[in-house]
């Protein structure tokens, strides 16, 4: 598994959360009822329900319901003066409201206990659940807002000592409507420092020992990479690419550029950087197909070059290496109106569609319908030499269609018998006639109405549709680009089939692999997997648009190379990627133990050693 994918998979514990309204009223509602059930349960013979309903009811709101709510709107503005990543306020009203149902159920079930049984439980109840709401709001806090320790547990005990505090007025005041009975102050507090004291070490210990791996190893604790992510996905904050930087290595790679111009100037430069669109969002490179298309003013498709996530980019101030290098190849190139007819060869499943563009050879690999993800550099590297011995050319600039979704298992490495399919797909390329006059069109999508989570990033779809020959000779045929991470299985063949039926002679679709939609549970998003007719309503329409743009055009193509481009690695990916899996195989051991026999420890000092 990939860091991508480490990285996204926490994206899976998160959900979307309530406004700032629904937590205040939901912790209106649940405290009145819990303070009237309570208050009924309670075996007094002088009590109605009406009494119950009013006096037990608000009791349990101002125990409960009103602290909670102070709590929240005090959090907020006390983390965001701790400089730590910034909190909003429906943020903390959610902690106080889960914070409050925990508490709640903990002091319930002391009162229903209670009610069989001579000694009363329930402060000993209220005492247990305010010293796991403060072990819950710190590890939360701590883990969540890039602060330390010790200033997280001056937020994470605010709702605890309210609660308490508002206790102990309405005890000083009556006991009856509160179900608690008279007590000692002292021996009250001394309970729950001595258990929260229990609670925060386990957490600190348990923190401590799970980070140790990664801060030897990476120099940077586990909690900062987590508040770093939360800040990227919650706020759009790019503090992550700080960390990466100081982590990341510099490569080599190249890109390939097709340039192709009208009668008017520039008209479409086609690129197929082997830089990985990664890891996530707008982190690293993760929106470069979009990114660099929009450095241009010409109409630009980015398709995938050969690359996997050890080539993501450690911020995004490294596509501007790659801008530079494009902007430098397309100064000097040598244009020709000529081109040869689109072809594809097979072997073993493996496709390559092929044209040549002047004496620069355009490949197209693909395994569908069977399910691959990323072709590896050097096995991009070893197609493309491959391809300049047998077919005898200068340039090739190899895509990766990227179009047939499978998961991580589906990498194409070396080794794989992949690598082979598609080298002996390559060996199949015939002699082909480089002297068809040439035309082209294309088309844009912004696919403003599809969103990410349905998987379709800012570039939507573009398409180029080239055209060779006349007569009875004419060939058309459509380059497809989806910004899109990878594709449902089966929907790369029916789009093919679809466009061909417009009149269409060869297609090819393909994603970017941009990660711009990967910021959701899993990791993954193939396009298709929602809204599948419409998206290819799009297509459809867009193919038109390109056949009815279609004009005499020159084409000139370069593989250009791109150096010292600061990613991720291999080295620090592999690195990073072990480093987290050893420490959630510890967690998933090493957590439940510990907490369980905190929380035992702590059960039993508030109800039996301290009786």
């Amino acid at each position: 598994m990939s860091i991508d994918d480490k990285i996204v998979g926490l994206s899976k514990y998160m959900v979307s959360l309530p406004s700032t309204r629904a937590s205040v009223l939901s912790m209106i509602f649940i405290s009145f009822i819990l303070g009237f059930i309570v208050s009924l349960i309670e075996p007094t013979a002088d009590r109605s329900i009406l009494y119950s309903f009013i006096y037990g009811g608000s009791a349990g709101f101002l125990m409960f319901g009103l602290m909670s709510i102070m709590a929240g709107g005090i959090t907020q503005p006390m983390i965001n003066a701790l400089e730590g990543r910034h909190m909003k306020m429906k943020q903390s009203m959610f902690l106080s409201f889960v914070s409050m149902m925990m508490i709640a159920v903990i002091y319930g079930l002391g009162s229903l206990i209670s009610t069989y049984t001579i000694y009363s439980y329930t402060i000993d109840a209220l005492v247990f659940g305010c010293a796991v709401i403060f072990a819950v709001r710190t590890i939360v806090l701590w883990s969540t807002s890039n602060i330390s320790f010790l200033k997280s547990i001056i937020p994470a005990s605010t709702q605890p000592i309210l609660i308490i505090s508002m206790v102990i007025v309405l005890v000083s005041l009556t006991s009856i409507t509160t179900n608690i009975g008279y007590f000692s102050i002292i021996p009250l507090l001394f309970k729950i420092i001595i258990a929260s004291i229990i609670l925060v070490v386990a957490i600190y210990s348990f923190v401590t020992v799970v980070e140790s791996p990664m801060k030897r190893n990476l120099g940077v604790g586990g909690l900062e990479l987590l508040s770093l992510f939360l800040a990227h996905t919650t706020e759009g904050s790019k503090a992550l690419e700080g960390l990466f930087e100081d982590m990341g290595e510099a490569i080599d790679t190249i890109t390939g550029i097709i340039s192709f111009k009208g009668t008017n100037g520039p008209k479409v430069l086609f690129l197929t950087p082997s830089v990985h669109p990664g890891p996530v969002g707008n982190i690293g490179g993760g929106n470069m197909p979009t990114q660099l298309a929009n450095k241009f003013d010409t109409f630009t498709m980015v398709s995938h070059g050969p690359s996997t996530h050890d080539f993501n980019p450690v911020s995004s101030k490294e596509i501007r290496k790659v801008e530079n290098v494009i902007r430098n190849g397309i100064e000097n190139m040598d244009y020709t109106p000529k081109a040869s007819r689109f072809i594809r060869v097979e072997h073993n499943g493996a496709k390559i569609g092929a044209q040549y563009f002047g004496g620069n050879l355009l490949l197209l690999a693909t395994l569908a319908p069977e399910g691959f993800d990323d072709i590896d550099f050097g096995v991009g590297l070893a197609i493309s030499n491959l391809a300049k011995a047998s077919c005898s050319t200068e340039n090739v600039i190899l895509v990766d269609c990227h179009n047939s979704f499978k998961g991580e298992g589906g990498r194409v490495l070396p080794g794989n018998k992949e690598v082979f399919d598609l080298m002996g797909a390559v060996e199949k390329l015939p002699e082909m006639e480089k002297e068809e006059g040439m035309r082209m069109g294309c088309a844009y999508n912004p696919m403003d109405n599809i969103t990410k989570e349905e998987g379709i990033g800012q570039s939507g779809i573009k398409v180029m549709v080239v055209e060779v020959g006349s007569g009875s000779t004419l060939q058309r045929t459509a380059y497809i680009l989806l910004d899109s991470n990878n594709m449902l299985i089966g929907f790369r063949d029916r789009i093919v089939e679809s466009v061909k039926a417009l009149g269409i002679d060869e297609a090819e679709a393909m994603t970017t692999d941009t990660h711009f939609v990967n910021t959701i549970s899993g990791g993954h998003n193939p396009v298709g997997t929602k809204r599948q007719d419409e998206i290819l309503e799009a297509i459809l329409e867009c193919t038109k648009r390109a056949v009815d743009d279609i004009e005499d055009v020159e084409a000139a193509g370069k593989v250009c190379h791109i150096k010292d481009l600061k990613t991720l690695g291999p080295l620090h990916s592999t690195e990073l990627v072990t480093t987290i899996s050893s420490i959630v195989a510890v967690s998933r051991i090493f957590a439940p133990l510990i907490f369980i026999i905190a929380l035992i420890f702590v059960f039993i000092w508030i109800f039996y050693w301290a009786l």
